[in-house]
């Protein structure tokens, strides 16, 4: 697992094999899902290494909406017929026994070689086939996987570029509290100085204080840095990691709302609005890892 890579859930892979009964082909194909579900196609003499190919495919692959396929095709090699030479032997003696009373009895070669059991098909050698099979399984799988971390690659990327969006708006919004405090105050003051009656400035500072404190978004500017810091940590571990992102995503949604609440600026609620806007655009990504 050292060298694991994020994962897309969508990739497809197919390759085929040779085989002294034909030609075996094989299809792996996946797209988003929840959990990990398999499903398989394949004929029925090839259905009893199911339990097989199941565990070999669960043991790669974590996530996903995944779909085997296998088909055997016979080839020259794969329906050749042998001669069951006992047999031959057996009605050879049977005809000299018959002979004398039926001297006229003949039998063409043809009519000879279609009586039941002379021409044999070549069984197949079930251990020989499951090997087979799942030789062409491991090599499907490499290829599969290694799709699936090339368009990881390129979700994590884009996740990525979303992220730093992230941090610079959580940046600019730190730089402009003080600003929008500021106006805040001269604006409450300016209201208060309009009022017919003076205000004893005491409590004026008190309920200007408190009402402040009622738009200050440290906390959720912090959290927001937080789980910049979380999300590019995950995203460079080498396991599964899209149920952890969801999870970081809902925390992210949750700050930016609470920002877009208190907000009392433009450029702030500004600020909130291009925050849901990065944080969906991290969710549709993040739907496609495993």
């Amino acid at each position: 697992m050292a060298d694991r890579m994020i994962r897309s859930m969508t990739a497809f892979a197919s390759g085929e094999r040779s085989t002294e009964w034909g030609t075996l082909s094989c299809e792996l194909r996946a797209v988003n899902h929840r959990f990990l579900e398999l499903g398989t196609r394949m004929p029925e003499e090839l259905r009893g290494l199911e339990p097989a190919l199941r565990e070999r495919v669960s043991a790669a692959v974590s996530r996903g909406k995944v779909e085997l396929g296998l088909r055997l095709r016979s080839g020259e090699g794969g329906g050749e017929l042998q001669l069951n030479r006992a047999l031959l032997a057996q009605l050879q003696g049977l005809a000299q026994d018959l002979r004398p009373g039926f001297p006229e009895l003949r039998a063409s070669l043809t009519e000879l070689l279609q009586f039941p059991g002379v021409m044999q098909s070549r069984g197949v050698d079930p251990a020989a086939l499951q090997a087979e099979v799942l030789a062409l399984l491991e090599t499907v799988l490499q290829d599969f996987v290694a799709a699936r971390e090339r368009e990881g690659a390129k979700l994590v990327a884009a996740i990525l570029e979303r992220v730093d969006g992230i941090a610079a708006i959580a940046a600019e919004v730190r730089t402009l509290m003080p600003q929008i405090g500021e106006g805040q105050r001269a604006k409450l003051q300016a209201r208060i100085a309009d009022l017919p009656h003076p205000v004893d400035p005491g409590r004026m500072e008190q309920e200007l204080v408190l009402w402040l404190q009622k738009l200050d978004v440290d906390e959720e500017l912090d959290r927001l840095d937080s789980h910049v810091v979380e999300i590019r940590r995950v995203l460079a571990q080498r396991e599964p990691v899209g149920r952890r992102l969801d999870f970081l995503l809902q925390e992210f949604n949750r700050e930016a709302n609470t920002l877009g609440s208190k907000s009392v600026d433009r450029r702030s609620s500004q600020a909130a609005i291009e925050l849901k806007v990065l944080i969906d655009q991290i969710r549709e990504q993040v739907q496609n890892i495993e």
